[in-house]
């Protein structure tokens, strides 16, 4: 008892510039899942195919992977502070330009702009509470994945309640969080971790690309890369087959994004001290194959795909703590720097999967993204283990912290 009582002070407390991200991350990742519920009202109301629909994670998928490798490079020049509050500006900008919006085009092009602001964002957040936590790599992460699971939970819950009022709704909504996120950053982050940043060595613009000379880093996003071509599947393609409305895929997504909070920082720790981070990330993995794979052959049943959803939340929320936690571990480069080496790779299954969901349903039918989608899936597992070896020692090296 006593033990478990010094570990769970250690992770709440934090300091205030920790809290001050942590908040924020929350109000970021909300941006993710306010979108969800209203891509078929979004097809609907444009005149636009689900595959032009799903063109709107696409964009924000590959501008983001794309930016994540200039994140370090900005964030060294003008600090971690700034590179947050610039993120939250280009963020607010884009959302509230594509509420205003009027063609399906237009969205998608504003919506790479919000992909440029979420990266950085994104990849400074994950460094920034690394770093200024004073608990160690592991908690940190636990912190910054509860942020996450708590920002994408509670975001299609709004955005289903927005939505349902118009589709232009969690876009105005995004913007108005940020407008939030902004004010709360400012006040509560201190300058102090803005010098520290100054005096730091610059970041070359070539880092992110010399970190990927370490096969651990390169291993561990390539499985994230094959994994994200699930995770978006799911994500873009599963509200087009559920049948429900703005209000219906917003619950259904809380629930999803519970769940997937919950497991973040409840039980991937765990299974990580019992198991070791590979084995439990390959096991999670492959649950999470056979989910899209159910999901690929009931199609058709409303309760199936409702419930498969769901699960996998529990499922995502283990594997992104266990992931993110082997990538702060996997090399010896700076950890911005291999977030944004990282990042980038994982991004690319983002920007490929969703459109690539639509068009596969467009020439075959609604079956076939599911099960392309557990079959990237798997093809993470294998490559993981194929290359055990060469990520085996992040469970080493996880234990000095």
């Amino acid at each position: 008892m006593e033990r478990l009582e010094v570990e769970s002070t250690s992770l709440i407390k934090q300091p205030k510039a920790v809290w001050a991200v942590f908040f924020a991350s929350i109000i970021a990742f909300m941006g993710l899942g306010l979108v969800d519920p209203i891509l078929p009202a979004i097809a609907g109301s444009l005149n636009a195919s689900p595959s032009e629909v799903t063109l709107l994670f696409t964009s924000y998928n590959a501008v983001m992977a794309i930016a994540m490798l200039i994140t370090g490079v900005i964030s060294s020049r003008i600090g971690i502070k700034w590179t947050l509050l610039t993120g939250i500006v280009v963020i607010a900008v884009f959302s509230a330009l594509g509420g205003m919006a009027s063609d399906v085009w237009t969205i998608i092009g504003l919506r790479g702009g919000w992909g440029l602001g979420n990266a950085l964002f994104v990849a400074t957040a994950l460094s920034a509470i690394v770093t200024l936590s004073g608990s160690g790599t592991a908690k940190a992460v636990i912190l910054y994945e509860a942020a996450v699971g708590l920002g994408i939970s509670v975001g299609p819950l709004v955005g289903g309640w927005l939505g349902a009022i118009s589709w232009r709704g969690p876009f105005l909504g995004v913007a108005s969080l940020m407008v939030i996120a902004f004010i709360g950053l400012s006040l509560l982050m201190p300058k102090s971790s803005e010098k520290a940043s100054s005096r730091a060595a610059r970041t070359s613009i070539w880092a992110p690309f010399r970190a990927m000379r370490y096969r651990s880093l390169v291993v561990l996003g390539l499985t994230a890369c094959f994994y994200n071509i699930g995770f978006f599947t799911l994500m873009a393609y599963a509200p087009f087959v559920m049948g429900l409305d703005e209000h219906g895929l917003g619950y259904v997504f809380l629930a999803w994004g519970v769940l997937l909070a919950i497991t973040s920082v409840g039980t991937a720790p765990k299974m990580q001290e019992k198991f070791g981070t590979v084995k439990s990330m390959g096991a999670m993995l492959f649950l999470f194959a056979l989910m899209l794979l159910a999901m690929g052959i009931w199609t058709d049943t409303q309760w199936v795909i409702i419930a498969t959803v769901i699960v996998a939340g529990a499922l995502l929320g283990n594997n992104n703590t266990l992931i993110t936690t082997a990538v702060m571990n996997a090399s010896p480069v700076e950890r911005s720097t291999a977030s944004a080496a990282y990042s980038f790779l994982r991004f690319l299954g983002g920007a490929l999967a969703p459109f690539m969901a639509g068009k596969l349903a467009e020439w075959f039918n609604p079956h076939v993204p599911f099960l392309v989608g557990a079959g990237f899936v798997l093809l993470a597992v294998l490559f993981i283990a194929i290359n055990h070896k060469h990520v085996k020692h992040v469970d080493e090296v996880g234990t000095g912290h």
